[in-house]
């Protein structure tokens, strides 16, 4: 008789036979005892059991030996061929005579068994019964038997490539490219992705079979075999972000720059060009969506918020807008950045580069003497920048240059009316990391109050409120942004100091945006949207693209279209907000690296059960300082700490009292 015993098959004879169980004696010279519905095969042959043990083990292995030979007589796949047509349940007898047609006996029976027991791609095997497969489930067995092939040898050969890679210099396994390039994807994928990535347990049984301890340790692996670079920067990876733009979308925009509409033919926009615009940026910025003119008119001040209208050229569901839209925003970051629209667009044609024609939406504010809004008109235009000025430039010339002068208090009387609406006012430095040519990393805190950037916020705040307004009272659907009051007020006006103005964050309520206006507290205004920045942000585009309705420019979005692209947008802007932040913090740890050692001033922010969280005040970046005996520190005490351990790879940083 034969039996499977750990997915192999046996030989054995049965020695005594008590209650059903049977002792056997095995080709293996040993004794078990099973039961009798545990038996493979029955063979009628019979073994002399006196003999001897000894000869009965020969016996045994001599049969089992004999069986094997015969098993590579059976040709599985060509009985699939013949008998897949038939669905039907084939005996033992049956199938042996198909395999040895010349007096089959239990020998024969036994390799039929084998071979089918060996290969279960093309029949279903019970005991003494076989069942074809149908063609597509061969396909699918197929296909499974070549994936576990497939893993098993990432698994093997490539942990035993990956260990060989960690112990230091080069592997001793010889790779084909093939396989080197999908070992290296399963690790990529891994590092990336984590517990979501679909080789997750695959690259685990790699990285174990290499005897790795941590998969911490992948990344300066994956960097020497140039899957990353150094300073990768892996949230656009994991985000899968698109840098460039497809060929689509570069032809697109080409044709665009090259045939661009005749803006001053539409007959809607009024022709603005006499008024001396002015841009105000960083000097790094090339794309300019919004300018500023000033002048004063009789008894009162005319003030122009001047928007370019990107929605003249880039038409909604066209291939640029598209693929605009699945972005959501440009994303600006120390080392790159990664645009809404092409170059010759965010660049060329969509930006007001001084000197040359361009269509915009504009805000006409008039204003009395005291700097009080009389009234605002919204309205198409065509417009021509003179000058574009930085926010040094505006710095430098803020107390002699009567236009910026008269600016300035516009944006300071609007913002204490603002103030005293409820707005919270939150004034915090604002820490700009960028890299030169060379790679060096460079550091330097912005007084967001400075002359010029206040004046530039409070101006598009004002622009970004009044054509909340001016939607609203046309019945339009917008984005509008609301914001809830905020849980808890931590000073009035602008008097909080530096510890106030960062912990006042943690207690804002968030933003809300839906097609209707709503109040938003946070600011002070009873309605918001943001159309300042159409080049740079889907959600400025789509508010122009509403304005530009009210003047029959196109057709505007319905109420449910405006829900659904809130909706649609929400994940690329999460997205956004996540990688912007993710690589400052890590440019600025880089930054950090080099200064271990560096004594820095530091504001405890709370006390936590083990640590004290403590912003420090140089960078603007938040971390833990390790309670120390006898160390009683309160909020808002100011403290001296060294910078003890910094790794911007691992968003490490250590420091202790100094």
């Amino acid at each position: 008789m034969e039996y499977i015993d750990r997915q192999k098959i046996l030989c054995a004879v049965v020695l005594e036979v008590k209650n059903q169980r049977l002792r056997l004696l095995t080709e293996n010279n040993r004794e078990v005892k099973l039961s009798a519905n545990r038996l493979l095969h029955k063979d009628k042959a019979r073994l002399n059991l006196s003999m001897g043990r000894d000869k009965m083990v020969d016996a045994l292995r001599e049969v089992a030996n004999k069986r094997k030979a015969l098993l590579t007589q059976v040709d599985i796949k060509d009985l699939w061929d013949v008998l897949n047509t038939e669905q039907v349940w084939i005996d033992l007898e049956t199938m042996t005579e198909f395999c040895f047609p010349d007096s089959p006996c239990g020998d024969h029976e036994s390799a039929v068994i084998r071979a089918f027991f060996d290969d279960r791609l093309y029949f279903k095997f019970n005991l003494d019964q076989f069942f074809p497969n149908s063609a597509q489930q061969v396909e699918r067995l197929t296909a499974q038997r070549l994936e576990e092939a497939r893993r098993q040898k990432i698994i093997e050969l490539g942990g035993e490539w990956l260990k060989s890679m960690a112990n230091g210099g080069s592997p001793h396994i010889e790779l084909s490219e093939a396989d080197r390039r999908e070992f290296t994807d399963v690790l990529r994928s891994y590092y990336l992705f984590e517990k979501e990535s679909r080789d997750y347990q695959l690259a685990r049984a790699m990285i174990k079979k290499a005897g790795l301890d941590r998969a911490a340790r992948l990344f300066p692996l994956l960097v020497k075999l140039k899957v990353f670079d150094e300073d990768e920067n892996l949230d656009l990876l994991r985000f899968d972000i698109n840098i460039d733009f497809d060929d689509i979308v570069l032809q697109s925009a080409a044709k665009l720059v090259n045939s661009p509409p005749d803006f001053q033919l539409d007959g809607a926009r009024r022709d603005l060009t006499s008024l001396s615009l002015l841009t105000i940026d960083g000097q790094s910025t090339l794309d300019f969506d919004d300018a500023l003119s000033i002048q004063q008119v009789d008894d009162h001040y005319e003030l122009g918020i001047h928007i370019v209208d990107v929605g003249q050229f880039v038409r909604r569901d066209d291939r640029i807008d598209r693929e605009a839209r699945l972005r959501g925003s440009s994303i600006y970051m120390p080392d790159q950045k990664v645009s809404m629209l092409p170059g010759v667009l965010a660049e060329g044609l969509c930006s007001l580069k001084a000197g040359e024609l361009r269509p915009a939406i504009s805000a006409l504010v008039k204003l009395s003497p005291s700097k009080n809004i009389i009234d605002y008109e919204i309205l198409p235009s065509v417009i021509r920048v003179a000058h574009q000025l930085t926010y040094y430039d505006v710095n430098l010339t803020a107390d002699q240059n009567q236009d910026i002068v008269v600016l300035r208090g516009i944006a300071e009387k609007f913002r204490q009316q603002r103030l005293e609406n409820g707005a919270v006012q939150i004034t915090v430095p604002e820490v700009n990391v960028w890299l030169a040519d060379d790679g060096s990393i460079s550091v330097n805190k912005i007084n967001r109050e400075s002359p010029g950037r206040m004046l530039v916020a409070e101006l598009m705040i004002l622009g970004n409120w009044l054509m909340a307004k001016f939607l609203a009272d046309n019945d339009m659907a917008g984005i509008f942004r609301s914001q809830p009051e905020p849980r808890e007020r931590l000073y009035k006006g602008d008097e909080g100091t530096l510890f106030q103005n960062w912990m006042q964050r943690r207690f804002l309520s968030r933003f809300v945006l839906d097609y209707k206006p709503g109040k938003h507290s946070g600011l002070g205004l009873d309605a918001y949207v943001t159309a300042t920045s159409p080049i740079r942000k889907y959600f400025d585009l789509i508010t122009q693209r509403q304005i530009r309705a009210v003047f029959d420019l196109e057709e505007p979005y319905t109420a449910d279209e405006i829900d659904q692209l809130i909706h649609t947008l929400q994940l690329p802007m999460s997205y956004v907000g996540k990688i912007q932040h993710g690589r400052h913090r890590y440019w600025l740890l880089k930054y950090l690296e080099q200064h271990i050692g560096r004594k820095e001033e530091a504001i405890v922010l709370n006390k936590r059960r083990n640590n004290y969280q403590i912003l420090l005040t140089e960078y603007m970046v938040e971390c833990d300082l390790p309670l120390s005996t006898g160390l009683g520190l309160k909020p808002e005490d100011l403290i001296q700490v060294t910078i003890q351990n910094v790794n911007a790879r691992k968003e490490l940083l250590q420091v202790a009292i100094g």
